[in-house]
């Protein structure tokens, strides 16, 4: 059976890690295991990250949110999910985005401070480190440079991957007709025209306030 350490050691951070380093920086961290119910909270939207929230089993839900509150995405993310790491560092070391238990969901704590003093001493850890932070930064400095897509249901699609996590699975975007109009600058008119257009090709539903995206790798190819 799958123990939480066999699930740690899954994560990116650790992988490659030798059992005899891990079960080192086992005997000396203190791991702070946490059940959580659906519906609990586990970071907010500006929270200040002073440690590496790993969530090890379930399935939580991430809320992020446009500055002047027009839209939201809403994401599911099953475990094992390390969470915002780049949020560890850096002039902001706030967290972006709230992170929900969607379902029963355990997570596990490691220190900023710890992270300093021992996890960095393990050339593997940094490395790791490393590549998950430049992946995500690679990530979003290509979405800056993708030309823009022709076609009106092409800009919302582009729209919509543009602020995903993970361009897979079901995603929810909290917002109005009249915004998008905006963002897309279009009539209001050719958004709903646009949007009913993309319902009924299956892609999406539209709900009062909402657009459902049950899985958003069917627009990737759109």
């Amino acid at each position: 059976m799958e123990t939480m350490f066999d699930t740690l050691l899954q994560l990116p951070l650790f992988q490659g890690l030798a059992q005899e380093d891990f079960t080192n920086i086992l005997a000396k961290v203190k791991l702070h295991f946490i059940q959580h119910k659906p519906g609990d909270i586990l970071v907010k939207k500006g929270d200040i990250c002073r440690q590496l929230l790993f969530v090890l089993k379930g399935e939580i839900t991430t809320v992020t949110s446009v500055i002047n509150g027009s839209y939201s995405f809403t994401e599911y993310i099953q475990a094992p999910f390390l969470i915002e790491p780049q949020s560890l560092f850096g002039m902001n070391t706030s967290y972006f985005s709230t992170y929900i238990a969607h379902t029963e969901v355990h997570t596990v704590e490691i220190s900023k401070a710890f992270v300093l003093s021992n996890l960095f001493n393990y050339e593997i850890f940094r490395l790791n480190y490393m590549n998950v932070i430049s992946n995500r930064v690679q990530i979003h400095a290509n979405r800056l440079w993708l030309d823009a897509p022709e076609g009106l249901k092409n800009r919302i699609t582009h729209f919509i991957l543009s602020h995903l996590e993970r361009p897979y699975g079901e995603k929810k975007l909290k917002t109005k007709m009249e915004d998008i109009a905006f963002i897309m600058n279009e009539t209001r008119g050719n958004v709903s025209k646009a949007l009913n257009e993309m319902q009924e090709d299956g892609l999406i539903e539209l709900h009062r306030g909402e657009i459902v995206i049950p899985k958003a790798e069917n627009l990737v190819g759109e």
